[in-house]
Formats: structure tokens, sequence, C-alpha cells
């Protein structure tokens, strides 16, 4: 038995062909060949439906990332546009607002080891 789409689908083609090409003229559990290519025929359909949709999806994808491309571009210029002007700023609301941080509240970087015992310049000895 068939376990995935793909199979199924060789499947189908394998049988309808067979049976057009051995026995056209004969039915089977009250189905004509016909009527199997019928049902046969809607499943080829759905699956041109999926791979058209699926092609759809693609085509939005790669237009997202264009867009977002665009965005991110046009953003960086827009920053850029407000860390210059000169009643902005970098410690402006609107920076932080666009979700930076400010100037004024960023941290300088610097830290310092603690060391675990004090006034103590040398190790401990092992015993």
């Amino acid at each position: 038995m068939p376990t995935g789409p793909k199979e199924t689908e060789s499947k189908m083609k394998k049988m309808l062909n067979a049976w057009e090409e051995i026995a056209p003229e004969k039915s089977f559990a009250g189905t004509t060949l016909d009527q199997f290519r019928t049902v046969v025929t809607r499943a080829q359909t759905a699956r041109a439906r999926i791979a058209d949709l699926e092609d759809q999806m693609l085509q939005a994808i790669n237009e997202r990332e264009n867009a977002d491309q665009a965005f991110n571009t046009k953003a960086q210029q827009v920053v850029n546009g407000v860390l210059a002007d000169p009643t902005e700023g970098p410690d402006s609301a609107l920076y932080e607002g666009f979700g930076y941080t400010r100037k004024s509240v960023r941290k300088s970087g610097l830290t310092r080891k603690g060391g675990s015992s004090k006034g103590s310049a040398t190790p401990p000895t092992k015993p």
C-alpha cells in the first residue's frame, strides 16, 4: 500500500495506464475505467492545485524578502537621519522609540574582575 503522496501518485498512473492498455472495457468492483479515471483526475487536480499554491507561496516569500531588504535599507537611513538631526540625536525619545538605547543610559562596557578574597594578592596554596 502506498505510504506517501508521491507513491500514491505513482500508483494512480500505473493502475490507470495498465487498465487502459490491458482491459479498458472491463469493470472491477462495480467501477468502469471512466469512473476510475474520474477519481484519479480529482486527485491529480488536487495535486496540481497544491503545486500552484506552493509556487505562489515561494513567490510571496521572495516578495517579502525583497520588501524586508528595502525596509532595512530605508530604516537604517532614517535612524542615521535621527542621529544626525540636531534636535533629536542619539539621546532622543524618538531614537529610543525606534528600539535603540539612548546614549545617556548606555553602559560603558567596562567590567572588572572581582576577587574572592579582598587584600590577598597571592593565590591560596595547596595542602
